[in-house]
């Protein structure tokens, strides 16, 4: 049961900051972000958020330096959206699976195109 409540309460979490993320959050050092998900402790106490992030390894670097010094503002919102005794302390890390994903098709692409080649 607690499980289902873990999973609950952290699908809520990525929905709501998703949603601060993108319209709340007017920092120029926050580009193109993407909450792709949220893993919650089973006490509720710590939340790690992956996130997505189009750019160079800079504005990544930028963009996550930027969201980690709001996340005492991001705390809050999510505060007063989640009806929760505590708000969990939120932990931003890269998901890179988009961007090796994105390799993975490249690589794919380009064998592709040689094979055809040889034809």
């Amino acid at each position: 049961m607690a499980r289902v409540r873990v999973g609950r309460v952290g699908e809520q979490i990525k929905k709501e900051l998703s949603q601060i993320v993108q319209s709340e959050l007017k920092d120029p050092r926050i580009g193109f972000i993407t909450v792709t998900g949220v893993e919650i402790t089973n006490d509720l106490s710590l939340a790690k958020v992956y996130v997505s992030v189009l750019g160079t390894d800079e504005e990544k670097e930028a963009t996550l330096k930027a969201i980690a010094s709001g996340s005492g503002y991001i705390r809050a919102e999510l505060g007063k959206r989640i009806r929760l005794r505590k708000i969990p302390e939120l932990q931003f890390k890269f998901d890179a699976s988009i961007d090796y994903g994105s390799r993975i098709d490249n690589l794919l692409h380009q064998l592709n195109k040689e094979g055809n080649s040889d034809l």
